[in-house]
């Protein structure tokens, strides 16, 4: 590949379109993992039978070519650009590129146009619309590359909100959680299991934002640098499987993958709770793309960096010695 000034609005679209169709067809590693692992440890036998379905479907998809899921979710991206990384066009470019990418898989692949008018009803397609394919951004220090993460996620169950008393604590929690998985899990109106994302803090929409990240941008196995956060991601996911709920809502010993929790400084009045799941169409495709405009594509999404989560106001005096010196 040429190397070039700024990466470009071809690239871009190259990046987007292979993206698009990776997270419809492949189940990422981390997700072959985890469930291998759920259906190896499964005691119910029509639990056990439908998991290793999902894990033959997950072969089979990559054999032929084709969607995992008949529902291909509402494509969406999550955009982590180095404060240096200079785009051809701008971001208007990629913007472009990135709308046209979705448009040209979904015919071609093909994704099944769900993104509709929510009064009209009116279908373009193409999964292209106002504010459709979503984009989101977030930014990184002393780089000059960007990562594009695709997510193929349902918009219509398994997500709520729900604001608590400072005194409901983590036991409000737990009890908000309760109720999301009695009312969408046991159904089976999630998909599970599922992987579930929790966000802590911040306004509404910023509490919502984060949990649908939480679910859908870090790795299975993965726990958060916080003690105290981390410590809550395993009583959450313990409490989730003690529910017996299960894949599919049949019953079993799985109802959760894991449990994500990301934390947002909010108002000292309130305590903000999200939830959202991500169904067992765990879908999602990472790609770096550096400044030449080669590209690799990753297992690891990478959005949770520290510089993401800092604290404080100047992130330098924030750093520990050892990460500054692998930033160096």
């Amino acid at each position: 590949m040429a190397v070039t000034d700024s990466i470009t609005e071809q690239v871009l679209y190259d990046i987007a379109y292979e993206a698009n169709r990776r997270a419809a067809i492949a189940l990422p590693v981390d997700g072959v993992a985890a469930f291998r692992d759920a259906h190896e440890h499964e005691t119910r036998t029509m639990a056990r039978f439908i998991l290793g379905q999902v894990l033959e479907n997950a072969e089979l998809a990559v054999a032929d070519d084709r969607p995992m899921c008949g529902d291909t979710g509402l494509p969406r991206y999550y955009v982590k650009a180095g404060n240096d990384a200079r785009i051809e066009g701008g971001f208007i470019g990629m913007e472009r590129a990135f709308r046209q990418a979705v448009a040209d898989a979904t015919h071609d692949l093909p994704l099944r146009a769900n993104r509709v008018h929510p009064l009209t009803r009116k279908n373009a397609g193409n999964n292209v619309g106002v504010f459709a394919p979503s984009v989101d951004y977030s930014f990184e220090p002393d780089a000059d590359w960007l990562e594009v993460t695709v997510v193929h996620k349902g918009g219509l169950f398994g997500t709520d909100y729900r604001m608590l008393f400072p005194a409901d604590g983590t036991d409000g929690v737990k009890r908000f959680l309760l109720d999301n998985l009695a009312a969408f899990a046991r159904r089976g109106l999630s998909c599970p299991p599922v992987v579930i994302g929790v966000g802590l803090g911040g306004a509404k929409d910023q509490c919502v934002s984060l949990s649908k990240e939480a679910a859908c941008l870090r790795m299975m196995g993965d726990s958060h640098p916080d003690p105290d956060v981390a410590a809550l991601e395993q009583e959450l996911l313990e409490l989730a499987n003690k529910t017996g709920f299960g894949v599919m809502g049949v019953g079993g010993d799985t109802t959760a993958l894991d449990v994500h929790v990301e934390v947002a400084y909010t108002h000292t009045g309130g305590l903000p709770v999200a939830i959202s799941q991500f169904c067992l169409a765990y879908r999602r495709a990472t790609v770096r793309v550096e400044a030449d405009g080669t590209f690799e594509f990753r297992d690891e999404p990478g959005w949770f960096t520290p510089y993401y989560r800092r604290e404080g106001i100047d992130w330098a005096r924030e750093m520990r010695p050892d990460e500054m010196q692998t930033r160096a």
